[in-house]
């Protein structure tokens, strides 16, 4: 009998949350070496079924703990001994950086992008590199180095592309893990797997994803089994702490919205019911909810659809300018790249959806609405996670419509660089996978948003805390 006809749920719910770790290393209860071990033999038995790494760093992150271990005064290092993984799109020194493809380069990488800078530098221990889809560009993680699957049911996807990432949260592998999102990439993970996902606003943390950052819609962000783990590793990645600080936020007005940013698009019963509860929740603590829909404009779509071909086709033509064999490229990745040229290279359209105007536009209207409303509240979701198999070789039409039709609801945020956030309230009543909100503020007021997500998670408690 196949996992998918098994359904099997491969969590392990005893994981300790890293504001423990962390607090357990500084005061010396516990030590960096022990905590990575423990982290290492966690991945040992599970991740042979799960396939959330492309590289488990045995070695390295053991010599890298007792690094940490040696530092005498600790108290400066808010991660201190916390094993984290690293999406295989950014750079960590003597490690391959694969972006999913046989066509990159596994020649070992000689410096940290800043955001793995960062976390080393508080304390954190790199344990693994995570799988991702081919060039990160679609939402279930499955590439010719296998399928990724979700530890709650591994029939379905942890989504993607951060899908290595979640899925080693998920399972209890390790407590904190690196992502990004240029569509939705830390959100829509976060979704099928019960995680807490943060997509910052644009430029709180060092992107540098690639080569243009999917024209300014990615961003680098946490994932974590709980809101205050999440700010941790967003005031780090930032150099912010001050985003470590969960508040109770004032009374607020809020707009609830199950409209979908792309018109013809079903909502599953289970995921507008999550919205519900949400929005109940947000109401009996106090704060003004109201139902009110955003307007998504159509030049809003084409901006984010255009950024998405012509980044991927940026990454693409750089990869094999640096030597990669472009025969290695995934049928789906070479027709959507062949389609981001065309935008490139033709300077009215380039204009018109890589240039600001259409997306000044459609910023000026998402303040408006949100100078009316302090937070958006939508489903984090459309429908359950897509089943877990080899979507790579499916046509290009196909992921495109499987993508759209379960997850519309994060890419327009993207568009506009406004933060965002994915908090689970529960599961959902048939796929045997978590349900989730997202919530969505102005530039700036990422503090709030985490404010809100911690209120949802203590009246809704998910399975870890």
């Amino acid at each position: 009998m196949t996992l998918h006809e098994q359904g099997v749920r491969l969590i392990e719910p005893t994981t300790r949350t890293a504001l423990r770790i962390s607090d357990d290393v500084r005061s010396g209860r516990s030590t960096a070496r022990g905590e990575v071990e423990q982290a290492l033999t966690r991945i040992k038995n599970t991740n042979s079924t799960i396939n959330a790494f492309a590289v488990v760093r045995e070695d390295h992150a053991l010599r890298e703990a007792d690094e940490v271990d040696g530092v005498v005064d600790k108290s400066h290092l808010p991660l201190a001994g916390v094993p984290v993984v690293i999406k295989d799109n950014v750079s960590v020194t003597g490690e391959p950086m694969r972006n999913g493809s046989a066509a990159t380069s596994a020649e070992p990488q000689t410096h940290d992008h800043p955001v793995v800078q960062r976390l080393r530098a508080a304390g954190a221990v790199v344990v693994g590199i995570t799988r991702v889809p081919s060039f990160c560009v679609f939402g279930a993680t499955d590439s010719a180095f296998g399928v990724t699957r979700n530890p709650w049911n591994a029939g379905r996807t942890p989504g993607g592309s951060s899908g290595g990432s979640a899925a080693a949260v998920a399972a209890g592998m390790v407590s904190l893990a690196h992502g990004n999102d240029g569509m939705g990439s830390v959100r829509i993970p976060a979704a099928c797997t019960g995680l807490v996902g943060i997509k910052p606003g644009l430029g709180v943390v060092p992107a540098e994803l690639g080569a243009t950052d999917w024209y300014g819609m990615a961003e680098n962000g946490p994932l974590a089994t709980t809101v205050a783990d999440a700010a941790l590793m967003l005031s780090v990645m930032a150099d912010q702490p001050e985003l470590a600080h969960v508040n109770v936020p004032p009374r607020l007005r809020i707009a609830y919205s199950t409209r979908r940013p792309v018109a013809g698009i079903p909502l599953d019963n289970g995921w507008a019911a999550a919205l519900d509860r949400g929005a109940a929740v947000l109401r009996l603590a106090g704060h003004s909810v109201q139902k009110c829909d955003p307007v998504y404009p159509t030049g809003a779509a084409a901006v984010g659809i255009a950024r998405w071909w012509a980044g991927t086709a940026a990454d693409v033509d750089q990869v094999i300018a640096e030597g990669g064999d472009p025969r290695e490229i995934e049928p789906r990745v070479r027709r959507h790249a062949a389609l981001g040229r065309l935008v490139s290279k033709n300077a009215r359209i380039a204009q018109l959806l890589l240039g600001p105007r259409l997306r000044d536009a459609w910023i000026a209207r998402a303040e408006g609405f949100l100078s009316d409303y302090d937070v958006l509240i939508t489903p984090a979701l459309a429908r359950p996670p897509l089943e877990s198999r080899r979507w790579h070789e499916a046509g290009w039409l196909v992921n495109i419509a499987v993508n759209a039709a379960y997850a519309p609801f994060a890419a327009p945020w993207n568009v506009a660089g406004f933060p965002s956030m994915v908090v689970p309230v529960g599961m959902h009543p048939t796929s045997g996978t978590p349900v989730a909100v997202q919530l969505v503020a102005r530039p700036g007021r990422e503090s709030m948003l985490i404010a809100v997500a911690a209120e949802i998670e203590a009246a809704l408690p998910h399975w870890r805390s």
